[in-house]
């Protein structure tokens, strides 16, 4: 080839307009619980169990555009919340609405997953209440939420407020769902969002019934409740549920008695080794008091932390 020829094709390979390798999104961290959204079928008595029985602010309600309240938040912390919406509509009904993760990035998490097949929405834009935020589906059907706290938005013009010292607890620290197959629920939750499993245990130290799943940058973690068969409401009811951590188990114990609640079983060191205390509101989803360490050796496995 003559020496101009060669020179021009050089000139137009170094100018020419190939397309660059497309860099996969990562994924953004997620580092904690952000709310328990659930069902009830009396606001007022809700708001007895979570305001006053276990003294929770009221932060703010929202209402439906339809008529009556949509929501209404009962504040842990300034990231956390209970979310109780006033629609269910039979005693058969799950009472769990959804649980929510916090992100620091919800768009570029939607890409992370979309990415991955995950079927997500096809744009975001901030919610009702000023945040970002958008919900997946998980392998079992249960509605999950990632959401971003924005400055402005309803909680964070909040920060600070609302936080008494009625609170029986000031952390949600795990949040429990059924799991049917744990294989396709570690596919979702481990290989793509990265969660970490801690411990896992059961009713006999050979069976395996729940598994603790670590949020890849928090401590809080999700909760699979394995080998669950046709349900009654009241046992979805304690297997959609969440755990509020304590110092001391006993001394809530005492907190709840003094403000005259009667709980229905007293405080017991679970299979964790972790003393417990259950509590049920009035449509029975489960609210589990946690002491933060093991005071025996867990069964079944060691238990892992950072």
């Amino acid at each position: 080839m003559p020496y101009p020829k060669l020179l021009a094709l050089s000139l137009w390979l170094a100018a020419a307009p190939f397309a660059q390798p497309q860099t996969e999104p990562t994924r953004p961290p997620i580092t904690g619980i952000a709310h328990f959204a659930l069902k009830t079928s009396d606001l007022a008595s809700a708001r007895a169990f979570y305001g006053h029985e276990l003294g929770f602010a009221e932060l703010f309600s929202m209402d439906n555009p339809a008529g009556g309240v949509l929501l209404t938040l009962f504040k842990v912390n300034d990231h956390q919340y209970i979310e109780v919406r006033p629609e269910l509509k039979g005693e058969t009904e799950d009472r769990l609405s959804h649980i929510a993760f916090a992100t620091t990035d919800a768009r570029r998490l939607r890409a992370y997953l979309a990415g991955k097949g995950v079927a997500v929405p096809a744009s975001l834009s901030p919610l009702q209440d000023g945040n970002l935020g958008f919900k997946v589906k998980d392998p079992d059907g249960h509605d999950v939420e990632f959401q971003q706290l924005l400055p402005g938005s309803m909680q964070s013009q909040r920060f600070g407020q609302s936080m008494p010292d009625t609170r029986i607890s000031d952390h949600i620290i795990h949040v429990g769902v059924t799991v049917g197959d744990r294989a396709a629920a570690d596919a979702f939750y481990k290989d793509i969002l990265g969660f970490e499993e801690t411990w896992h245990g059961g009713r006999t130290d050979t069976s395996v019934d729940w598994v603790d799943m670590r949020v890849p940058e928090g401590d809080d973690w999700l909760e699979y409740m394995l080998n669950v068969h046709n349900p009654s409401p009241k046992t979805l009811g304690v297997m959609h549920h969440f755990g509020l951590g304590v110092v001391s188990v006993d001394a809530a114990y005492k907190r709840l008695l003094d403000r005259g609640v009667t709980p229905g079983e007293k405080p017991k060191i679970g299979r964790d080794g972790k003393w417990q205390l259950n509590l049920y509101d009035p449509n029975l989803t489960r609210v589990e008091l946690m002491e933060l360490k093991p005071v025996q050796t867990p069964c079944c496995s060691p238990m892992k932390t950072r």
